[in-house]
């Protein structure tokens, strides 16, 4: 995540702001500059950008705090992009769900930066119902009898069981699955990967590419599953695999790498813009860790990062924040997501 800052008085504002701390005036996100904008009302009340003499309304769903984007007004639309991929919300009579639901939308608002900043495909089910995008966040409440909501993808439909956005309730799952990392940005960057497989992998050129790296994953998903939650992950996973949940099928092999490569690129952008970055030549490049088509130089900057982060953790006597070991099959696979967002040797931007 870049640094934003508040255009009426130059101090530095967070993505999720809504008023500038420091001068007092509004603040709107917009998706199609990716700038955080001051907003003035003028005499007839509508939101207005001083230096460009735009007029912008906000999202709907600012009436909840969930959500800071803004919209052109010339753009009759009333939900932002982020939010208009929402096919189910909690109900919001309850106000345990409803403070979940910010916590998810924040998440999600920076998954949906990060796809806006390489230009991938956003496009709502509203408007493809093939090949589009929804999200659905549910509770438990939501199913009859004990069943529990899920959280996983299915041809577009991403759905999220609004427990997973309850500290307790996410650290009592990541005990009971013996996940060393589980936060809910995490999971939307693993289901988006499962989407954008489906997009640009499946029946497509790079299938079989994909096999070649991933393996072959016409292998049966359930009883690899099963197999899995009996079993747990080989001893010697680590050696070839970026997560212990990897190694149950080559399509969670692709999420797990997906999500890594989304974690590595977004903290290097957020350490680039605070001048953290130990390594001159990633530093010459002016472009952030986003643009960057070289993954080399990504992976060059990323490993002593990790090294300065890991060790900040341990001088507080936390775990480690990013606790993952990069092997060579790992690397490959990183590689292999790296080159087909930036559309090297793949269709993907054609």
């Amino acid at each position: 995540m870049q640094i934003f800052r508040c255009t009426n008085c130059s101090r530095q504002v967070y993505f999720e702001n809504t008023m500038c701390s420091n001068c007092g005036q509004n603040l709107g996100f917009n998706p199609l500059s990716l700038k955080m904008i001051t907003l003035h009302r003028d005499n007839e009340g509508r939101w207005m950008d001083e230096k460009s003499g735009q007029f912008f309304h906000y999202c709907t769903n600012s009436q909840f705090e969930v959500c800071n984007w803004i919209i052109n007004n010339n753009d009759p639309a009333q939900f932002c992009i982020a939010c208009s991929l929402n096919q189910t919300i909690p109900d919001l009579s309850r106000n345990e769900f409803l403070i979940r639901w910010r916590t998810i939308e924040n998440a999600k608002h920076r998954l949906i930066y990060s796809l806006l900043k390489w230009d991938l495909p956003v496009i709502s089910k509203t408007l493809d119902s093939e090949r589009g995008l929804s999200f659905n966040f549910k509770s438990d409440d939501d199913m009859p009898g004990s069943k529990r909501v899920l959280t996983g993808h299915s041809k577009g439909n991403i759905t999220m069981n609004i427990a997973e956005a309850d500290d307790v309730e996410r650290e009592m799952a990541r005990n009971k699955m013996d996940e060393v990392y589980r936060t809910v940005l995490g999971h939307f960057r693993h289901e988006i990967g499962h989407y954008y497989w489906e997009i640009f992998v499946k029946e497509n050129v790079l299938l079989q590419d994909f096999r070649r790296v991933f393996g072959d994953e016409t292998i049966d998903y359930q009883q690899s599953l099963e197999k899995y939650y009996q079993e747990g992950a080989p001893d010697d996973w680590n050696q070839n695999y970026i997560s212990a949940y990897a190694t149950m099928h080559p399509w969670e092999d692709w999420a797990e790498t997906w999500s890594h490569y989304m974690h590595i690129v977004d903290t290097l952008e957020t350490a680039q813009a605070f001048e953290l970055i130990p390594t001159s030549k990633f530093k010459a490049n002016s472009s952030f860790a986003y643009a960057n088509s070289n993954f080399e130089e990504i992976l060059e900057s990323w490993v002593p990062l990790t090294l300065a982060m890991n060790s900040l953790n341990r001088s507080m006597g936390a775990k480690d924040l990013y606790p993952f070991v990069i092997n060579a099959s790992s690397r490959m696979k990183l590689k292999f997501v790296h080159d087909l967002i930036h559309g090297i040797d793949s269709p993907i931007h054609s």
